[in-house]
């Protein structure tokens, strides 16, 4: 089982510290639970929230020592941060241990000096003072979550969930995390580079949006789609099409078909065992050797290798030797 330490830093923000175990949790994998998420503080008690609530931690910081994953969440403290806490996060960094925060959690993550010539990210209003504090540090202001290398930072909120179903996904591949996506009531993994600040993220209510348009091209995600495709079936020219699209989801239509056929590629090869040129053409990625390029790009890993990591198809039984 991966454990997973939360660090909680008062004032804590009671949203974002219900994240962990509310994602984690849900995760089974075998039938049996695949995280083990405990919440840690440096002074464990009562600790004060950032609005009228408060909350109870029992466990101290000797939690991070035994775990595989540390996250920090969201605080509204800047200073006077109590020392065990970022002596903890250098010595779980030092150890080799994925680190991730969520929200203004970045902020600490800064203040250990882990973020230093790294990308990362945090909430976007609060991103002149985190430059201002930390000038060493990457900031990509307008994205919902970073990854470089083990360390992981995500934007406000909600872009937490989308962290930690990034990191399942990691872990136990596209189709777990989706499962814990619908169990949670959530919505699918969305890409880390898309923007955080959406000026309309809620559709009008009299039938504009796109979403349409969306569910059809994701039965069509074979079929060599383009700009002209979309906006005819969207009833709509392509300027207008492109400023709604990035309106309603942050990225442009062919930005979100991308990812669309990648997620797609990445399902297949989890669920299949369809040949890559195959996977290629039913995912619209065209060629094997473009299957590759995408996704070893987001992920890390060549095609064959990702589906030797996260296959889920029965083991065949081995062939009978010929004599």
């Amino acid at each position: 089982m991966h454990r997973i330490a939360v660090v909680a830093v008062p004032p804590v923000t009671t949203f974002d510290l219900s994240i962990p175990e509310l994602i984690f949790g849900a995760v089974e994998v075998g039938g049996r639970p695949a995280y083990e998420v405990r919440i840690c503080t440096a002074e464990p008690g009562v600790l004060p929230g950032s609005g009228s609530l408060a909350v109870i931690v029992h466990d101290g910081l000797d939690v991070v020592s035994a775990a595989d994953t540390v996250m920090v969440t969201g605080t509204s403290a800047r200073d006077g941060l109590d020392p065990r806490v970022p002596a903890a996060l250098r010595g779980a960094a030092a150890a080799g241990k994925r680190i991730a925060s969520i929200c203004t959690g970045a902020f600490v993550l800064a203040a250990a000096g882990l973020l230093d010539g790294r990308r990362a990210t945090t909430y976007w209003a609060q991103s002149a003072d985190f430059r201002r504090r930390y000038p060493a540090v990457r900031l990509e202001p307008d994205v919902l979550f970073v990854e470089d290398g083990p360390l992981l930072t995500s934007a406000g909120l909600a872009a937490g969930i989308d962290l930690c179903l990034h990191m399942i996904r990691a872990d136990h591949g596209a189709a777990v995390a989706n499962a814990v996506a619908r169990r949670a009531v959530v919505a699918p993994v969305r890409p880390g580079g898309q923007a955080q600040f959406i000026e309309t993220p809620l559709p009008p209510e009299r039938g504009t949006s796109l979403a349409g348009t969306r569910a059809w091209v994701l039965g069509h995600l074979d079929d060599p789609l383009t700009l002209t495709d979309l906006a005819r079936h969207a009833r709509t020219s392509v300027r207008t099409l492109t400023r709604r699209f990035r309106t309603e989801t942050g990225l442009s239509p062919l930005q979100w078909l991308l990812h669309q056929r990648i997620d797609r590629a990445r399902e297949l090869l989890e669920a299949t065992d369809l040949p890559m040129d195959l996977v290629a053409r039913r995912s619209g990625l065209g060629s094997a050797d473009s299957l590759r390029q995408h996704v070893l790009r987001r992920t890390g890993l060549t095609p064959t290798a990702y589906r030797r990591s996260f296959t889920r198809m029965p083991a065949r039984p081995a062939a009978r030797e010929r004599g």
